[in-house]
């Protein structure tokens, strides 16, 4: 029996790293091979802007991934949470009746609807932030070495 309850915070807590899906469809998954690939990119572009610094294109291609991640994990523990007691015991314990408790809301479910709605929306919010504005910050260091030629030339010296 899978437990929706269990569902919704082991896709909000281990969702990027794909447990909800160990949890739901088992090891054959393969989207649950595939969830820890944005994560790792992600905490690799960490590494990468704390070790050479914010300047580095890289890294502020790769952090957002994780944010990204993490938003849409913090989303699919939403649609979990809210699904219905019958679409949720039909999908996932397709034994069960309609009625069985592993497919009930109660207060812990809604505990993780409320942290993954409010975390979800600030990590996605500091990932839009962050990748905008890393990406002007580039556009006006090249607009300026554009506008400017004798820079172009120093800095090739």
């Amino acid at each position: 029996m899978k437990n929706k309850t269990l569902a919704a915070w082991l896709t909000f807590l281990g969702g990027p790293l794909g447990l909800h899906r160990l949890y739901l469809f088992g090891a054959a998954d393969r989207l649950l091979w595939i969830m820890p690939v944005p994560t790792l990119l992600g905490l690799y572009g960490i590494y990468r802007a704390r070790s050479i610094g914010l300047e580095d294109q890289w890294s502020w291609a790769l952090i957002p991934l994780l944010g990204f991640t993490i938003a849409g994990c913090a989303v699919n523990a939403l649609v979990y949470g809210l699904m219905t007691t019958e679409r949720w015991n039909a999908r996932f314990n397709p034994g069960s009746g309609d009625e069985s408790p592993a497919g009930q809301t109660n207060w812990f479910t809604i505990g993780a609807l409320v942290t993954s709605l409010l975390v979800g929306t600030t990590v996605l919010m500091a990932s839009l932030a962050f990748s905008f504005q890393r990406y002007f910050e580039y556009q006006i260091e090249e607009a300026k070495l554009i506008s400017q030629p004798n820079l172009i030339k120093k800095s090739a010296d």
